[in-house]
């Protein structure tokens, strides 16, 4: 019952987790192609669904959070499965830049800490292809940023998902 419901969020979130691998897109996933799913996961329950009646915010939240959270799910398994296979990724080469900017904020003793935490997830990505605080900060951190970039997709799917019905009548 669950997956035929929300089989488009499922669907969307997977597709916008795909897009938001490929490193030129990687900049645009967040703010462009999470709400765009979302939008086109409304969209299509309307089609498979036949509805004609307007998209209350209800059903718009619940498919712009589930939309983010498949997508930040599915994104962080690829990522993670990526880097177990090539032992390499974005947070790994740009590690140097990463500590001379941390460098530059003069955090004091926390900044000695927070780049040896750093080098450990980058030594655990090199030598064995996994890290676990790395795979936790990223499930975390699409979480957030998908979950929340989902929501506002959905409600912008719905303002123009139901303002597009009502000029079609």
């Amino acid at each position: 019952m669950f997956l035929k419901k929300y089989a488009s969020p499922l669907v969307c979130g997977f597709g916008a987790s795909v897009l938001s691998i490929i490193p030129e897109l990687k900049m645009l996933a967040c703010c462009l192609v999470i709400p765009a799913a979302a939008l086109l996961s409304l969209f299509l329950d309307q089609k498979i669904n036949r509805l004609n009646e307007k998209i209350d915010s209800r059903k718009a939240i619940t498919f712009g959070l589930l939309t983010g959270l498949f997508a930040a799910l599915f994104a962080t398994s690829f990522d993670i499965l990526l880097t177990m296979i090539i032992r390499t990724n974005d947070f790994v080469q740009t590690l140097p830049q990463t500590e001379s900017l941390i460098r530059e904020y003069n955090l004091g003793p926390i900044v000695d800490d927070t780049i040896k935490l750093l080098k450990e997830m980058v030594s655990d990505i090199k030598n064995n292809g996994f890290s676990g605080l790395y795979a936790f900060a990223m499930l975390f951190s699409n979480l957030v940023i998908n979950t929340l970039f989902g929501l506002i997709g959905g409600l912008i799917g719905m303002n123009y998902l139901n303002k597009r019905k009502i000029n079609q009548n």
